[in-house]
C-alpha cells in the first residue's frame, strides 16, 4: 500500500507493474542457437529458492532434483524461444519451477556468467561454437545436433564469491541485487562431495564437528529451521541462539544456550562473535524493522571476525550435506578438469 501511495503521487498516470513471486527452484540454461537448430550444453539448478539474484546463487549441473517432466518443458521453452528470437550464438534464460509448472522469468541474448562454468563441465566450447555460428556456420556443420544435450558423467557445483570484508558498507544478506564479485566450482562424481570442494573454495570451509553455530531464525523460518539445527547438535556443534529461537529449540529439544540481544546488554551476539569460538553463525532476514538492525550489526560482525555468515535456509541446507560428506572419513578427491570432465567435441 505504501509503495502504490508513493507510485501515485510520482505519477497519477503512469501504469504501475505488479509482480508476483512464485516460491519455487530457479533453474537456468544457456542455448547455443543458429537460426536453424537449438542446442542446450546442460541444465543447471539452483540450490536457493527463487528470490535470490541468479550470480548470488549456487548451483548444480546436471540438475538433482527436477523431474524429467519438468526438464522436457524447461528444453521445449528454450528451443521455441530460439527459434522465435532467431537467435544465433548464446542465449541465457532463467526459469522458476513450482509445482511442476515452468515459469520464464527472463530471457538474456547473449553470453552470461555461466557460460565458463558450463563449458567446462560438458566440454562444450560454447563462445567457439557462437562465434562460428555469428560467421555463418551451422551446429550440425560443426558435428552438434539441437536439444539437450547428454549429461556429464561429473558434478558440477557453483558457489558465489563475495568481498564483504572490503565493502564495508554492504549488508551481506541475500537478495534479488547481486552482491558476488566471483564465483568457483567445485567438481566431484558425488553431490555432497561437490558441494562440499565449491563451499571450500568459496571461503567456507567448517570441521567436521565441535564448535559454536549462531542461530538466529526470524519466526517465519524456524519450523523449517529445525531438522538442520538438530542435525547440526547431533554432529557436536554448540548451538547459540537469541532468547526466542533457543526458546524454540529447546521446547523442541534441541539444546541450544540463550544470549541477549545487543539492545540488552553483555555478553550478547556480537560479544559472542567476537569471542572467537564461532564457526557458523544462520541469520535468517526478519520483516520488524529493530530485529531486522541488531541482525545486520550480527552479520557485519561476523564479517569482521571470518565467520561464515549464512541468511538462506537452504544454503544452510548445502552446508549440512557437504559436512555429512566429510564425516564420511573419506578425503577429498584431487583431481584436474580434464580428468573430471574430458573435452567433447
Amino acid at each position: 500500500h505504501r509503495y502504490m501511495t508513493y507510485a501515485v503521487e510520482v505519477s497519477p498516470k503512469a501504469p504501475i507493474l505488479v509482480d508476483k513471486y512464485i516460491l519455487g527452484k530457479e533453474v537456468e540454461v544457456d542455448v547455443i542457437g543458429d537460426g536453424t537448430d537449438c542446442l542446450l550444453p546442460g541444465i543447471m539448478e539452483h540450490i536457493e529458492r527463487a528470490g535470490v539474484h541468479s550470480g548470488d546463487s549456487m548451483a548444480v549441473y546436471p540438475p538433482q532434483t527436477l523431474s524429467d517432466g519438468v526438464i522436457e518443458q524447461v528444453t521445449r521453452y528454450a528451443i521455441q524461444l530460439a527459434e522465435a528470437l532467431e537467435v544465433r550464438g548464446l542465449m541465457n534464460i532463467q526459469y522458476v519451477v513450482a509445482d511442476e509448472k515452468v515459469y520464464i522469468l527472463e530471457v538474456n541474448p547473449r553470453a552470461s556468467r555461466t557460460v565458463p562454468y558450463l563449458s567446462k563441465i560438458t566440454g562444450i566450447p560454447m563462445v567457439g561454437l557462437a562465434t562460428r555460428i555469428m560467421l555463418g556456420e551451422k551446429l550440425q556443420d560443426m558435428g552438434y545436433h539441437g536439444g539437450l544435450y547428454p549429461s556429464a558423467k561429473s558434478i558440477a557445483v557453483k558457489a558465489p564469491v563475495f568481498s564483504f570484508q572490503k565493502l564495508r558498507q554492504v549488508d551481506i544478506e541475500l537478495g534479488p541485487e547481486m552482491k558476488s564479485t566471483g564465483e568457483v566450482m567445485g567438481l566431484d562424481s558425488d553431490f555432497p562431495r561437490a558441494l562440499a570442494k565449491a563451499m571450500i573454495a568459496s571461503g567456507i570451509d567448517l570441521p567436521a564437528k565441535g564448535g559454536k553455530v549462531i542461530c538466529t531464525i526470524d519466526d517465519r523460518d524456524k519450523a523449517e529451521a529445525l531438522p538442520l539445527a538438530r542435525s547440526l547438535h547431533e554432529m557436536g556443534y554448540q548451538l547459540v541462539a537469541t532468547k526466542g529461537t533457543a526458546k524454540f529449540l529447546n521446547e523442541n529439544w534441541v539444546p541450544a544456550t540463550s544470549v541477549m540481544k545487543i539492545s540488552e546488554g553483555h555478553p550478547n551476539m556480537v560479544d559472542i562473535i567476537r569471542g572467537g569460538d564461532v564457526k557458523l553463525l544462520i541469520n535468517t532476514l526478519s520483516l520488524n524493522r529493530e530485529i531486522e538492525r541488531e541482525g545486520r550489526q550480527i552479520r557485519r560482525a561476523s564479517v569482521e571476525m571470518g565467520v561464515p555468515c549464512l541468511t538462506s535456509l537452504d544454503t544452510a541446507k548445502a552446508l549440512l550435506k557437504a559436512l555429512e560428506a566429510r564425516r564420511t572419513g573419506r578425503d577429498l578427491d584431487v583431481e584436474t578438469v580434464d580428468e573430471y570432465c574430458p573435452t567433447r567435441g
